[in-house]
């Protein structure tokens, strides 16, 4: 064979080779995508035909211990903003849209980037016709502006909880814009206003959004998160399931209908140990004074039955969002009311002289006998006894006359006998220098002092009996909690078993279910949480010491508590009155903790009023009414009436308050003087430490120039209108040229339909 010729046909050979190999990969590729992927390709086809919108979740509703419901969830109506439709209406309608121009970093530098300006689209677009149906509100351009920049899966809400007349011209006129909706939302509702706010909290938009989750949704609508107390240290059982709305997109990508809806699912009900009724007690008692707080526990098992702060401020104001203005009104007001005094931090007073008299017990002091002779020498200090300023003494008393009369002498002299670190243990047992671990947000600790406490906190002063005698009558660096106070004294009240206070009772899914947490134990057992038992280093008789003491301080002549003596039940307490430091300047705290009845505690209550002169006159009247209303509801004398109530603020706050009398009641007497106790004078009054308020809500900022309605109708007249983008001239084609045919006008451009077949700008 001629090799010449036979090369040629080797190379036609492999050239068709190569040929056939081609033609079969690509007949292998179009196989692999139109026949093995054809599902995927399908799925995305109809994807890209839909769009997808998050539903928030609905929270689950916030119960009293009856199951009386505190927080429910209303619907609220929206008029919400779905900015790239809005963006792309205008394209449509006009053309290239109006830019604004911005400074961002990228990698680190510097740089300028561009972008739609949606508040002129918004403003030239959408607001004139807002505007004639009386639609029209002020909003913030510059949120607005850096919403598009940030969120543009979520939702911008225009206006948020319209009234239904709004509501109702919304419906009627049908607004016609593309990207405008109204969207109901589930939102919180605080149905006795201000009652129990600090136990509660406030709900607000999520401090960071789940980006990840926010990518499969077309648009997101995200849950509102707790930012204080019940409703952040529950949240995570309050949220439930998000729901979603899968939105028809017709031939040129503009929603015109709903295919489907998942509705979302709520979170479970949690069930609180207060009792409402007994929150409205405590809530109307302490409105008598302008800054304080009350605290009633069940002692048999630790329960709080109610917890009240004044002032106070109404949690609904939060509700969809909080005005600018009102947050920082609330934020700036100087007495503090997001403040809860109840788990706030004071100098307890005389109040503290539990842990004194318990400790002494503890170190074999129940029969010893100490002098006061109005005061006693420690170094070179003085420490005198409230009564020497009235040129008195008490003389010779045991534990429990000296509880009576409160007689700093005897406590100064007994704390030293008893030691310093007996009275840090007995008063770590009683749960007093850290939190107590329930379930509110912001909670102090307190200060339990001592000699370690000294070398952490003051490393150049050392510790010595002058601050072991300031500790045992609840001044110098003590500083408690109303309701660690409360629950050191059913402590004593039960008979030496110390519990950790119980604020939420049980958490039940829709179905009745309890939940369950991560591991799948139910989420809050209904048990109550044991702290120590004094029972294993206290006979019932030295015990009874105390709570005789206690007894004496109410029910006899000489007692500092004479204003909370009932006529049919026997109360048991002690008041208190300590020096504080309020911005600079001294703060009197009064305080009284109570149980009752003796025999059988059912109640037992700490009050604590700041500003007020004495414990005996001011804080245990509060208390008798407490206690006096709760009696009587439990005999079915008297049935509090649940109401909405407002915030509870007096005009004067920080005036000095001398007694405290109600209208229907007449001044109870206050017994004798009880001590306004300076200790030495060796250490300052120690400052009160404030519990933390909570997080941040969702606050509404202030319409700003570009944003204000009138601002936009006259800078609107005072232009040229909108010029409407024309396509560009087509030229002829072949055929028009021949017969010299000029081309057709271009028909012009048509309102496109969007969401629920409304027309465009």
């Amino acid at each position: 064979m001629n090799t010449r010729r036979a090369k040629p046909i080797l190379r036609i050979q492999f050239l068709g080779l190569c040929m056939l190999l081609g033609l079969g990969a690509i007949v292998l590729r179009l196989w692999w995508v139109q026949v093995a992927r054809g599902s995927d390709w399908t799925a995305r086809l109809q994807s890209s035909s839909e769009a997808t919108v998050r539903i928030p979740s609905i929270r689950g509703e916030i119960r009293d211990r009856n199951g009386v419901p505190l927080v429910q969830n209303r619907a609220s109506y929206e008029v919400d903003f779905y900015l790239p439709e809005m963006v792309k209406g205008y394209r449509e309608r006009y053309g290239r849209p109006p830019e604004t121009q911005y400074r961002a970093r990228i990698n680190g530098m510097p740089k300028d980037l561009k972008e739609p300006d949606i508040v002129r689209i918004v403003n030239n677009g959408v607001i004139p016709r807002l505007e004639d149906l009386e639609l029209a509100r002020d909003y913030n351009a510059n949120q607005l502006q850096r919403h598009y920049r940030n969120d543009t899966e979520v939702p911008y809400s225009y206006i948020k909880d319209i009234d239904f007349a709004t509501m109702a011209k919304f419906s009627e006129h049908d607004v016609g814009l593309p990207g405008v909706d109204i969207a109901i939302k589930p939102v919180r509702s605080y149905i006795y206003g201000a009652l129990a706010s600090h136990l509660l909290g406030y709900v607000g938009a999520p401090d960071d959004t789940n980006t990840e989750e926010a990518r499969k949704y077309t648009f997101y609508q995200g849950d509102v998160e707790g930012k204080s107390n019940v409703e952040k240290t529950m949240d995570e059982y309050l949220r439930g399931q998000p729901g979603v709305r899968v939105l028809r997109r017709n031939a040129k990508g503009v929603i015109d209908g709903v295919l489907r809806e998942e509705p979302p699912k709520q979170g479970a009900n949690v069930y609180l140990t207060i009792d409402a009724r007994i929150q409205s007690i405590a809530d109307e008692a302490l409105r008598a004074v302008g800054r304080g707080a009350a605290v009633v526990v069940d002692p048999t098992n630790g329960n709080v039955l109610a917890m009240a702060s004044v002032p106070s401020f109404d949690p609904n104001t939060f509700i969809p969002s909080i005005k600018a203005k009102d947050w920082n009104g609330l934020r700036n007001d100087a007495a503090r009311p997001l403040i809860n005094r109840a788990v706030s931090a004071f100098p307890p007073g005389s109040t503290f002289k539990i842990v004194t008299s318990l400790a002494g017990l503890r170190k074999g002091l129940a029969k010893a006998k100490f002098t006061c002779t109005g005061g006693v020498y420690y170094g070179d200090h003085y420490f005198q006894c409230w009564i020497n300023e009235k040129g008195g003494s008490h003389g010779t008393l045991g534990l429990s006359d000296a509880i009576k009369v409160s007689c700093n002498a005897f406590f100064y002299q007994y704390g030293n006998a008893a030691g310093i670190d007996a009275i840090d243990e007995t008063g770590d047992e009683l749960g007093l220098g850290k939190s107590t671990g329930i379930e509110i947000t912001g909670e102090s600790p307190g200060v339990l002092p001592g000699p370690d406490w000294m070398r952490v906190n003051h490393p150049n002063e050392k510790w010595s009996s002058a601050y072991t005698a300031n500790v045992s009558i609840g001044q110098g660096y003590d500083l408690a909690t109303p309701l660690q106070m409360a629950m050191a004294y059913s402590t004593v009240a039960n008979g030496g078993i110390s519990y950790y206070p119980r604020l939420v009772d049980r958490v039940l899914n829709q179905d009745g279910t309890p939940a369950l947490d991560g591991d799948g134990k139910i989420a809050v057992p209904q048990t109550p949480k044991l702290h120590a038992d004094f029972r294993r280093d206290f006979t019932p008789d030295q015990i009874e010491i105390v709570r005789r003491g206690f007894w004496k301080v109410v029910n006899e002549d000489g007692g500092t508590g004479h204003a909370a003596q009932l006529k049919d039940v026997q109360v048991a307490g002690k008041t208190g009155t300590a020096q504080a430091m309020l911005n600079g300047k001294k703060d009197t705290i009064s305080w009284f903790c109570c149980f009752a009845p003796y025999d059988h505690p059912r109640y037992t209550i700490a009050v604590m009023v700041q500003g007020g002169e004495h414990g005996g006159s001011v804080a245990a009247p509060i208390a008798t009414r407490i206690l006096q209303r709760i009696l009587a509801m439990d005999q079915g004398k008297y049935e509090p009436q649940l109401a909405w109530v407002a915030p509870a603020h007096k005009d004067h706050p920080f005036d000095m308050i001398a007694a405290v009398k109600y209208k229907d009641e007449a001044l109870a007497a206050p017994g004798s003087d009880e001590e306004n106790a300076t200790g030495s004078g060796t250490q300052p009054a120690e400052a009160a430490v404030m519990a933390n308020p909570g997080g941040a809500p969702d606050v509404e900022p202030e319409a700003d120039a570009r944003g204000r309605v009138k601002n936009v109708s006259r800078i609107r007249r005072a232009l040229p209108a909108t010029p409407v983008a024309t396509p560009p001239p087509r030229h002829r084609n072949f055929f028009e040229r021949m017969f010299n045919v000029q081309p057709r006008e271009q028909p012009a451009p048509q309102p496109t339909p969007t969401r629920r077949g409304r027309p465009a700008f």
